[in-house]
């Protein structure tokens, strides 16, 4: 009979127990709920859950403001980049609700055994199931798509705002719709790689996401696959970061030399208040994805050398830092086309510009009082004398 028992670490329980299934999930989730409560690196649920509320609902919200715009710009040059703006936020949306249920997956499958964790989580990060397989393929294809989008929208305006006539000319909406599709379709060709034996998806630090593999184990693929990723998107950014530049330092000389649009009277209004949402996207792109994708090739390229000792646990622990970071850019994304509208940049003006005259009034009143005073005991001391 004490043969037959399951030996457990904590727990010594007769066979016959098991024989009943409700009474073996509880024994499991007491186990991993116990192994949670010794382990702190394992994450409590509710903030993923918290965190994919607040994405579905702000890229929503976005997207009603887009397509609302969308309608009635639907003619006009700025179709095109809103085309885009529609579908960055559907993309990130999309993004928020798969990568959500799949994280959300693994949290309620729990991470590791509740009788060695540690092993558990080495085992599945050489052998990734396919729920791993597919976070993994997410995580780069909703990575890349947003950085692509953002360059793609940058170029469109830097052409729109430097060559108005080759930007007519040039750019249609059948054109814009085929871009549409080659971005995603070679986001898609990237985070298919390791399925052709380019790279690998494992089990990530404390195994509640998957990505690339970058500190078990990596190979020469797995460092190939690691730069193409991070060389994609930096890249992508540099991009993004030169084409705002150019475009905003066009629209800064044209007001300064008070020069007149060829096309409407409001098209300068316009191309300031897309290129101010397009700055905005680039800077949250760029806080929000940098991290990771540094931290992740520096990663696999001290795990392909050989971590010094000491340094596995401290890498792990700035990816899983990246990873959060790029979470947050699906949730600040969509706050750029919600706050910064020309409805609300012209309130915010106004509001600035009150306080700054209201400033300047009270400075000028005190001014004409210190006068007055001056001049007042100047009167007096003549009039004594």
């Amino acid at each position: 009979m004490l043969a037959m028992q399951h030996n457990n670490s904590s727990v010594t329980t007769p066979l016959p127990f098991f024989n009943d299934t409700h009474a073996v999930k509880k024994v499991e989730a007491m186990a991993y709920n116990t192994t949670r409560s010794q382990n702190p690196t394992i994450p409590h649920p509710t903030s993923a859950v918290l965190t994919m509320t607040l994405g579905i609902l702000f890229n929503v919200v976005a997207l009603i403001i887009l397509a609302k715009a969308y309608n009635r710009f639907r003619r006009r040059s700025k179709a095109t980049f809103l085309l885009f703006a529609s579908s960055l936020v559907a993309t990130d949306l999309a993004g928020h609700v798969i990568l959500g249920a799949l994280v959300l997956r693994r949290y309620s499958a729990g991470t590791g055994s509740a009788a060695n964790p540690v092993s558990s989580f080495q085992n599945a990060s050489a052998n990734p199931d396919w729920s791993c397989l597919l976070l993994g393929s997410c995580m780069v294809f909703f990575g890349l798509c947003p950085l692509f989008l953002g360059c793609a929208m940058a170029a469109e305006r830097c052409l729109g705002v430097t060559r108005p006539l080759l930007h007519a000319r040039l750019v249609t909406m059948v054109r814009t719709k085929v871009a549409l599709a080659l971005i995603w379709l070679l986001a898609l060709c990237v985070a298919l790689l390791p399925f052709f034996s380019l790279g690998a998806y494992t089990n990530q630090h404390p195994g509640t996401w998957c990505f690339i593999r970058v500190m078990e184990s990596t190979g020469a693929k797995d460092l190939a696959f690691v730069t193409l990723f991070s060389g994609l998107a930096l890249s992508s950014l540099a991009s993004a970061f030169v084409c705002n530049t150019v475009s905003g330092i066009t629209l800064v000389r044209a007001r300064l030399k008070k020069r007149l649009c060829s096309r409407r009277g409001s098209g300068g209004s316009q191309d300031t208040e897309m290129v101010v949402q397009l700055v905005g996207i680039m800077v949250t792109s760029c806080i929000c994805w940098s991290p990771l994708l540094v931290f992740g090739l520096i990663s696999a390229t001290k795990s392909y050398s050989g971590f010094p000792a000491g340094d596995r646990d401290t890498y792990s622990s700035l990816m899983v830092i990246g990873v959060r970071m790029a979470t947050c850019n699906q949730i600040l994304d969509p706050w750029v086309y919600i706050l910064l509208r020309r409805a609300v940049l012209r309130k915010i003006y106004r509001i600035t510009k009150r306080k700054a005259s209201f400033k300047g009034s009270t400075f000028r009143s005190i001014r004409w009082d210190f006068g007055s005073f001056q001049s007042s005991e100047k009167k007096n001391s003549v009039s004594k004398i």
